[in-house]
């Protein structure tokens, strides 16, 4: 039980990494606020099923709104008292090219993964882990934020995350390493898990190449969510900064 008695706010929690990541992080003792547009009632099942005594708060609306996130935080301190755990998992993943690309596409994936993850740690941040002196924030990037994206086969630009969702998630590691030194002498690390080829909703559909990678197979969201919970662990608490690349050997193949 490594995080028993802490709270973890988790958004995109009705599926995907994010649910997967509250059932594990409930698994090993943590109460869960889960954060999405839509219900998350088969995360909490889920939840449930293998931590019966879970204490689970769902909060459902837009994160990219700011007095939304406001009120999610107080609705999660006065529910549980001192929040521990940040999880920025949220996302959305637009495959427009750059001539195609449409202001609409651009603007929300920056404002889901990169806005939403800045409101959520400002208010997460300021005063709750500055005042205990303790935090863990772990913000999901991608590798296409370090690669500039990943081709589900040549020359198919179509199938290719957007630069909108590249650009977002190089943004969201150059966020990760400003917090970092920015709290780390608070008590507070700031990390990236930055996922592969994952079978999530964000890529059905999607056949993407694995001969480039080292371990033949998609990534699960079980797999990111190990990541997660090492991040959210106190084994972690000598890592800060990092981002922790869960894509079986994609830039190795």
């Amino acid at each position: 039980m490594r995080v028993k008695g802490q709270t973890a706010i988790i958004t995109g929690g009705a599926s995907g990494i994010g649910a997967e990541s509250a059932v594990f992080l409930a698994k090993e003792g943590a109460n869960i606020v889960l954060v999405d547009l839509n219900s998350c009632a088969k995360t909490i099942g889920k939840i449930r099923s293998t931590n019966a005594d879970a204490q689970v708060l769902e909060c459902l609306g837009d994160i990219r709104d700011a007095e939304f996130v406001k009120a999610t935080v107080a609705r999660a301190s006065d529910t549980f008292g001192e929040l521990h755990i940040l999880v920025n998992n949220a996302g959305t993943c637009g495959r427009l090219s750059i001539e195609d690309m449409t202001m609409d596409v651009w603007d929300r994936d920056l404002d889901t993964n990169v806005k939403a993850a800045f409101l959520f740690i400002q208010a997460v941040v300021y005063p709750h882990m500055m005042e205990q002196k303790y935090g863990r924030i772990i913000n999901i990037s991608s590798i296409s934020g370090i690669n500039g994206g990943v081709s589900s086969g040549e020359g198919d630009s179509s199938r290719r995350s957007g630069p909108a969702y590249s650009a977002s998630k190089g943004a969201i590691i150059a966020l990760t390493k400003w917090v970092a030194k920015e709290l780390g002498e608070q008590g507070i690390t700031c990390n990236s898990v930055a996922p592969g080829a994952t079978a999530t909703g964000i890529t059905s559909g999607v056949a993407y190449d694995l001969s480039k990678q080292v371990v033949k197979r998609m990534g699960t969201p079980g797999d990111i969510a190990e990541a997660v919970l090492y991040f959210a662990s106190p084994e972690s608490s000598y890592a800060t900064g990092q981002v922790l690349q869960v894509d079986g050997g994609y830039n190795f193949g």
